[in-house]
């Protein structure tokens, strides 16, 4: 894998790069839906790819292991092969769904014994194994195994869980380099920042994460609703190497997305967009709609022109709190097309506003608009 920083906006953080995978080339910055199970809920890899251009999506190593498993993705050539997705895959370690699990598992120095959500059955998860999950997975990037701290969490309890994720960081690290990817092309480690929202935590798990030497750096353990994200963000950015790309991991609203590139992150992933859809929040260019509402009943205007594409031109917003209202499933596959061609727009917007050095005047231009519920 190699990143390229194609242009530094003058007046923020903010750059535009290109990220080449054996699978593709990502231009950054960039939104990845997420596909937790080797599928976005709803849509066809072919409106995700054609339709929507999204180039790379990311899938969950803790959900694939319960299903389908490990034996069924091995015989399929793993999960681009089984899905049909020819563009990049990330795939998160898992860490963050152990971590949910929180009256369900125990954490040690070994690694985590949990029992899944399914069937209750008991699971152990070490540095080591959750690599090799990722190796059968065979995932374009792969994230290292951390514990994602609880928000609120006390200082001394930050400390220590960033020092036993560091030292996983350094198992995973091992066993990576003594490995091989599977499927003919080539793969990617990146570690991950924890902290809490404590300064001097954030800074010294930066440091010690860009000593490692990876591709590329995640930022974890910030989509808690702490208030702090974007001061957290900047902490991180101000100390990881400049030239590998920047992962802000579960990161969320648009508002979220646009401060945080201005503080230098390249990368997001959010389940907000596809389940906030099905639920009938929509997001548009001219800020949020709740589809449900009676208001739209008889408006017979496409769902977002600016957007383009067949979904956000074709369908009224009449017909949408018709489909939703009735929960009809064509109402949530339209909903959550629109609302991922909304993120994908946001980031292409805000790429073609640092490459213009306009990215600051546009920001403020563009939040005070799609903060509105309309």
């Amino acid at each position: 894998m190699t990143f390229n920083i194609v242009h530094q906006e003058r007046h923020t953080k903010a750059r535009a790069g290109l990220l080449s995978t054996d699978h593709g080339v990502i231009p950054t910055p960039i939104f990845m839906p997420v596909g937790t199970l080797g599928t976005v809920k709803g849509v066809h890899q072919r409106e995700l790819s054609d339709d929507l251009e999204a180039p790379i999506i990311l899938s969950n190593t803790y959900h694939l292991y319960l299903r389908p498993g490990m034996e069924v993705l091995s015989q399929a050539g793993g999960l681009h092969a089984f899905m049909g997705w020819d563009l990049p895959i990330l795939t998160d370690s898992g860490g963050y769904q152990v971590y949910s699990l929180a009256q369900r598992r125990t954490i040690s120095e070994e690694g985590v014994v949990f029992h899944d959500h399914l069937q209750g059955s008991r699971h152990l998860f070490t540095p080591e194994r959750a690599i090799d999950l990722q190796r059968t997975i065979g995932a374009d990037i792969i994230m290292a195994f951390d514990e994602c701290t609880p928000a609120p969490c006390t200082y001394d309890y930050a400390k220590t869980s960033m020092a036993l994720t560091h030292r996983w960081l350094a198992r995973c690290c091992e066993r990576f380099a003594s490995t091989e990817a599977l499927y003919g092309h080539r793969q990617v480690l990146f570690p991950i920042v924890q902290g809490s929202v404590y300064k001097d935590l954030r800074q010294k798990s930066a440091e010690a994460i860009a000593s490692v030497d990876c591709a590329g750096h995640g930022i974890g353990g910030v989509c808690h609703p702490t208030g702090q994200l974007y001061e957290v963000t900047g902490w991180v950015c101000d100390v990881l190497p400049k030239e590998k790309p920047r992962y802000l991991m579960g990161v969320g609203t648009p508002q979220d997305i646009i401060e945080c590139i201005a503080c230098g992150v390249d990368m997001f992933d959010c389940v907000m967009p596809a389940r906030n859809g099905r639920n009938g929040m929509l997001f548009t260019t001219e800020g949020t709609i709740n589809i449900k509402n009676s208001k739209w009943k008889y408006e017979f205007k496409s769902l977002d022109p600016v957007l383009g594409g067949y979904v956000s031109t074709h369908y009224t917003k009449a017909y949408l709190h018709h489909l939703i209202r009735a929960n009809e499933r064509l109402g949530a596959q339209v909903a959550t097309l629109q609302n991922l061609g909304f993120y994908l727009w946001l980031v292409r917007e805000a790429r073609k506003h640092i490459l213009e050095d306009r990215f600051e005047e546009w920001k403020d231009e563009v939040l005070p608009r799609l903060m509105r519920r309309i």
